[in-house]
């Protein structure tokens, strides 16, 4: 007996140290009133997404979720609202799988909002499912349709300087690397979904470093941010049913909480001070180090050029691809992608909180260079 009490003490204390150690988040500080400013957040309906909007929801910010189901979109908005007790948080249908719905959601926001102070690129997939494209799903939705979303709204982040992009990122990209060549190559398996999910996340954090040398002296600042192990719908969503019960407890014991996942993306878009880090790599809310593949600026600079040719822009920074970004979809729709209309949904119109840089000359440049898609079916 005594012994079985020994071996229970020694379990529960090396619990505790591996808790508090690796999986507890630390919590974020910031800036405390956000009220006049406006923040985009990806994939807000659930999860690690969901909390980060909650939080700035409560400090007083305007929140756009912009998230691919309408319906689960429309319930997390009025969650938040309720909890938050701002009415100023609604939802905009976003498919990140879609170029055209990336185009058309950068439209609907720059026609309707007049600042963007903080962008959340929180969205993201670990696996294909049982979709087959005649592209890289993963690199689409992880890496491209954020490329895109991010070029196609930069004029209003300066605008509105200082203001802050935030990628979500994960330590899986120490085991990404990126093979130019393939880059777009189609995923098929289980094992190439795993490398190709580390290449993505290897691709955030280049993204967020070439992002960072390309906006110096501008107002905008950018960084990767680690959640940490979180326990997410992204780590059960794509394990077979019959395992989920055996995982499940596991994972409340070992994972973070989405509100703890959350901690680290909003130290990077709130916490003052950290202007000087743009473009480096945040985990448990502190910048770390990465490793030699993370810091390549070439390999950065040519990701980037890849990017703008693989989300279809042209020399210009908004400018009109040489090809028609559609068709690539038109080819090959897909499963994840729903009916867009040409402006994306907002769940309710609110008055804008604050006054800002009249952006309305911007906007119908950018609307006069973004040609009408056709709906995807």
């Amino acid at each position: 007996m005594e012994a079985l009490l020994l071996g229970a003490g020694l379990l529960l204390g090396a619990y505790v140290l591996v808790y508090y150690n690796l999986v507890k988040a630390p919590p974020c500080g910031g800036m405390g009133n956000l009220r006049g400013r406006t923040a985009v957040v990806t994939g807000a309906n659930s999860g690690i997404g969901k909390m980060t909007a909650l939080e700035l929801a409560r400090r007083g910010a305007r929140v756009v979720l912009a998230c691919r189901s309408q319906e689960r979109g429309e319930a997390a908005a009025f969650d938040l609202r309720q909890e938050s007790g701002n009415n100023e948080v609604i939802f905009m249908a976003l498919d990140l799988a879609s170029l055209a719905s990336v185009r058309a959601f950068a439209t609907a926001f720059l026609s309707s909002e007049p600042r963007l102070d903080i962008l959340i690129h929180n969205a993201g997939i670990s696996s294909c499912g049982r979709t087959r494209e005649a592209f890289n799903l993963l690199l689409r939705v992880n890496h491209i349709g954020p490329f895109l979303l991010t070029h196609l709204l930069l004029p209003c982040l300066k605008a509105c300087a200082p203001s802050r992009v935030v990628v979500v990122a994960s330590a899986a990209h120490c085991r990404g690397r990126l093979d130019f060549k393939r880059l777009d190559r189609p995923v098929v398996g289980w094992r190439q979904e795993l490398r190709a999910y580390a290449d993505t996340k290897l691709a955030n954090v280049l993204f967020a470093r070439e992002l960072a040398n390309q906006l110096e002296a501008t107002g905008v600042t950018c960084y990767a941010a680690h959640p940490g192990p979180v326990n997410s719908e992204l780590f059960l969503r794509h394990v077979p049913g019959w395992l989920r019960p055996l995982l499940r407890p596991l994972a409340w014991l070992v994972l973070r909480a989405p509100r703890g996942g959350a901690q680290t993306p909003l130290y990077c878009a709130l916490q003052e001070g950290i202007e000087p880090l743009s473009g480096r790599y945040f985990a448990n809310c502190h910048v770390e180090e990465v490793p030699p593949a993370a810091r390549d600026d070439r390999a950065a600079h040519r990701l980037w050029e890849a990017s703008k040719r693989l989300a279809g822009l042209g020399p210009g920074e908004d400018a009109e691809p040489d090809e028609d970004p559609q068709s690539e979809d038109s080819e090959a729709p897909s499963s994840l992608s729903t009916p867009h209309p040409e402006e994306p949904t907002v769940s309710q119109p609110y008055p804008s909180p604050q006054s800002s840089p009249d952006l309305s000359k911007m906007t119908h440049r950018i609307q006069a260079k973004v040609e009408p898609e056709t709906q995807l079916s």
